[in-house]
């Protein structure tokens, strides 16, 4: 167990929210090199009698590796729900029947993952939200695409934000557009851009009015 294992605590599975918690664990343990571990499982050798020493060494750590795997998995769930788990012998189990629970079997994984598509597609920006307030409900589609195995590069977000947002902004998008780098440009460059280029024009229609009250 490494030293960063023993000073991070795992997140807790309550029966909530497990989407957000699985993609939590799934970085856990790349940070602790045990996600292929968990993802793949440890394959055994027909006959390990014929197995090499060096062989018989990796096999040993990699078993080594599940129990650590499924040591985590099992402090990482709630009293109410580790008895699902706890008959499970192996990290990708137990990481299975939770899946299989929580998100449902591999086909209505992959239904839900077409209808969080078409959300994230058709999703368009309201007149009565904030940038804030639309980058909130993209980003949370965002993660549910990633739970559900799908990972939307930040290039696509950008793309995604620019031709959604309202016609408001179409000043703002154009001058990014053609001042801005947009295959290099951040998510949280250009939420920052149009927060500050939107306040900015604002702030210039309300001086301009209240000139023109003043000439009357």
């Amino acid at each position: 167990m490494s030293s960063l294992a023993k000073q991070i605590s795992v997140p807790i599975f309550s029966g909530q929210n497990y989407d957000y918690w699985a993609i939590k664990m799934k970085t856990y343990f790349q940070s602790q090199k045990l996600w292929e571990i968990v993802e793949e499982g440890v394959t055994l050798p027909e006959d390990s009698s014929t197995s090499s020493s060096a062989e018989k060494g990796k096999l040993e750590n990699k078993k080594a590796k599940d129990s650590e795997a499924l040591y985590y998995i099992q402090t990482a769930v709630a009293d109410h729900i580790f008895p699902r788990i706890s008959v499970a012998t192996s990290a990708k189990e137990a990481w299975s029947i939770l899946q299989k629970e929580y998100q449902g079997s591999a086909k209505v994984r992959i239904i839900k993952l077409q209808t969080i598509r078409r959300d994230f597609e058709n999703m368009k920006m309201k007149d009565s939200e904030t940038i804030d307030e639309y980058y909130t409900k993209v980003r949370e589609l965002v993660n549910q695409l990633k739970a559900y195995g799908e990972d939307i590069p930040e290039k696509r977000v950008v793309e995604k934000l620019l031709i959604s947002v309202t016609e408001k902004y179409d000043p703002i998008v154009t001058t990014i557009e053609e001042t801005k780098d947009i295959t290099t440009l951040t998510v949280t460059e250009l939420v920052g851009s149009l927060k500050h280029m939107r306040k900015g024009e604002v702030g210039v229609k309300k001086i301009l009015l209240k000139m023109l009250f003043s000439l009357n």
